[in-house]
């Protein structure tokens, strides 16, 4: 029987580089990434540090997944807009954002998503509300712990954007 460890264990949006920092730590114990789900990963064993896992907010693309498996990345799995990869340490230095602007670009396109969904529960809660809803209120918690991820998310980028002028002066 294959020996698999599966872990439950929940990060907001905003902790997806301590998610990925928690999955590279056990692939350098020994356990790499070979299924994810909510809240739940599910692992395999290997030689300590024999991979290198990477995560990524990414929209469905053939094309993406296909590049990926060209320089050497085995796709993992997809959690809602999350794409996880592995790849061999062996083969190198392995990361998803080469430099400033693409890690910025990334945290954008996280905040859209977080004020697209954050917008619509808002506006939900509140007409709920006015219509006598009991259930508005489950809205607009979601809309205010969305709103609080989106700045979480904004701060990170500020400090990148920060980086980046510092390092252009």
């Amino acid at each position: 029987m294959k020996e698999e460890k599966v872990i439950h264990k929940c990060f907001w949006v905003w902790q997806f580089e301590k998610e990925e920092r928690w999955l590279n730590t056990m692939a350098q114990s020994g356990w790499v990434l070979t299924k994810v789900g909510f809240c739940t990963y599910h692992f395999a064993p290997c030689q300590p540090g024999e991979y290198t896992v990477r995560l990524e907010m990414h929209a469905q693309d053939r094309d993406y997944l296909s590049f990926m498996e060209d320089i050497g990345a085995e796709y993992v799995g997809r959690m809602a807009q999350w794409v996880y990869f592995r790849r061999k340490a062996e083969l190198g230095q392995f990361d998803l954002f080469s430099d400033l602007d693409s890690k910025i670009g990334h945290l954008r396109k996280i905040g859209r998503t977080l004020a697209i969904i954050g917008g619509a529960n808002l506006l939900i809660g509140l007409t709920n509300s006015f219509n006598a809803s009991h259930l508005g209120w489950i809205n607009l918690l979601c809309a205010t712990l969305l709103m609080y991820a989106l700045g979480r998310i904004h701060g990170k980028m500020e400090s990148l954007e920060t980086d980046r002028l510092l390092l252009e002066n």
